[in-house]
């Protein structure tokens, strides 16, 4: 059944909407967390962690730093009911795919974090695709505009 933008949108439309927006500010307040994380806080982590910190290159940040923030803004098209919330959502997918690539196969993460880590990573995989499915399927219902 498609819906005109003149349509009341279904509530779930809206839930999911914001439920992508908070999940993402947690992706961003992670990230913060990470980038401005006190020498006090740095040297309180298992040493293993920090040589994990200290290994990572800066590509693996900036591509965590372009899933969340893209993954904000496209929650924020979503809710604005714009169309380029697909291409930002894509955006952040790749950041996602950059990170974890790095994550899965080329550091020492699970080794030095334990294979129960990896449930997070792949949420977040799976939730970056699905926003993608979301906002495509959003746009041919015609309730992104």
């Amino acid at each position: 059944m498609t819906i005109s933008n003149n349509s009341k949108l279904p509530v779930w439309f809206w839930v999911l909407s914001v439920l992508a927006l908070l999940w993402n500010l947690m992706g961003v307040i992670a990230y913060l967390a990470e980038a401005y994380m006190s020498d006090e806080a740095f040297k309180a982590l298992p040493e293993a962690q920090q040589a994990l910190y200290n290994a990572r290159p800066s590509w693996v940040t900036g591509a965590f730093a372009i899933a969340v923030f893209a993954g904000t803004i496209g929650a924020i098209g979503l809710l604005m009911r714009k169309k380029w919330a697909l291409s930002v959502f894509v955006i952040s997918l790749f950041g996602v795919f950059g990170q974890m690539t790095y994550q899965f196969f080329l550091s020492e993460t699970f080794e030095v974090m334990g294979n129960q880590f990896m449930i997070m990573p792949i949420a977040v995989i799976l939730i970056a695709i699905a926003l993608v499915f979301f906002s495509r399927s959003s746009i041919q219902k015609t309730w992104l505009r």
